[in-house]
């Protein structure tokens, strides 16, 4: 097998100043990733020292769905800048020691921003498909390396920022930093290369995280999701385990505050004073929608133990077994007039998948923190 060198990458296309512009997307995409991805982090931490705001009720709808389109945007960008850049990885090391010094640490910088930024993207979108086929914890795995590759990427720009100066202030078809022997036309223009890769990433922005938009969710053939009383649902009953309680006549929501406890039926439930609002379902995978909840709400549960206002609350599942059969409401959340606990969708009786008998649903919150089937509140 013949190793290339260098010189046996001869287009013009794969140019400094088409590198730069390409990066310069890349890394818009990428700041938005994480920005919004650490606003999901924070909104999933039970026991928030700062409680994020309850309004606007879309606004985790907002920046989930920026999250899940800059990461799907980035995909085709990255192959692009790869691309581009690919004649560098056969680029000899200088043999001064000065000079060899920082081409080391831009290696070092490019190969752990490259491995990272494949493995986010990659199993970011294995998770918007929900295919699981890791043992480790995707968030926490997720979150850490997300400032692995911030690191890599803020080494990475030092060291090249005066080379990217000066490409992205010069034009597109400026040869400065041009390898020598990058002189055979393509196929395509440099614009042309800049086309194709903005429109790869729109489409791809579009196919696959078309689910966090209100009203085209169908757009989304890459991540379909099947679907209940007009909404989408993850997670149904049946892979919970919880049918048979559920639906059974013996079901009671138990309240606790200190020493004082209540325990009521749905129909007790169904008799108090119930409320509706249009709230959105906003999954961490993408997707979101509005529904009509309609239920009893929170703070009228939490008077009947007396629990004063300012308090966290737990809100407990019957499913046992997933890392959202519980939740911790802040206080803000537990005493916003909008927090339900939903007996109805759309008009119509809340269905075993959307969380039947009774479920939270509450403004600006993850999807996987609107907690179905839930049998116990607790005042912390």
């Amino acid at each position: 097998m013949i190793i290339p060198s260098e010189d046996s990458f001869t287009s013009r296309l794969r140019s400094a100043a088409v590198a730069a512009r390409v990066g310069l997307w890349l890394g818009i995409c990428f700041l938005v990733a994480l920005v919004t991805g650490l606003i999901s982090h924070y909104a999933q931490v039970d026991h928030q020292p700062i409680p994020l705001p309850t309004r606007p009720s879309w606004g985790y709808q907002v920046t989930q769905g920026l999250h899940v389109a800059a990461g799907t945007a980035a995909i085709p960008l990255l192959l692009v800048k790869l691309w581009v850049v690919f004649p560098k990885l056969f680029q000899p090391m200088p043999r001064r020691v000065r000079e060899a010094l920082p081409t080391a640490l831009e290696r070092g910088s490019i190969a752990v921003l490259v491995s990272t930024s494949i493995i986010q993207l990659a199993t970011g979108l294995i998770n918007v498909s929900q295919w699981y086929v890791w043992g480790f914890s995707f968030r926490s795995t997720h979150y850490a390396l997300a400032f692995v590759a911030v690191g890599a990427l803020v080494v990475h720009i030092a060291v090249k920022l005066p080379i990217i100066r000066d490409a992205l202030t010069g034009g597109i078809e400026d040869t400065t930093h041009d390898r020598p022997n990058a002189r055979r036309p393509g196929p395509v223009s440099r614009r042309g290369v800049l086309a194709l890769g903005g429109a790869s990433a729109l489409a791809a922005a579009a196919i696959y995280a078309a689910g966090t938009l209100p009203g085209i969710g169908r757009v989304a053939v890459l991540s379909p999701r099947s679907r209940a009383q007009g909404i989408p649902i993850n997670r149904t009953a049946h892979s919970a385990g919880v049918i048979a309680q559920a639906g059974s006549t013996d079901y009671r929501l138990h309240l606790t505050h200190g020493d004082q406890t209540r325990s009521l039926t749905r129909e007790d439930l169904a008799a108090m004073t119930q409320r509706t609002h249009t709230l959105p379902i906003a999954c961490v995978e993408g997707w979101s929608v509005s529904g009509e909840w309609t239920g009893v709400r929170l703070r009228d549960l939490l008077d009947l133990v007396d629990a004063p206002r300012g308090h966290e609350v737990r809100i407990r599942s019957i499913q046992t077994f997933s890392a959202s059969s519980d939740t911790v409401l802040p206080p803000n959340f537990a005493d916003d007039d909008r927090t339900l606990m939903a007996l109805a969708l759309d008009g119509d009786t809340l269905s075993m998948d959307h969380g039947y008998p009774v479920r939270l649903i509450a403004p600006n919150r993850p999807g996987v923190m609107q907690t179905k089937w839930v049998d116990r509140i607790e005042v912390l």
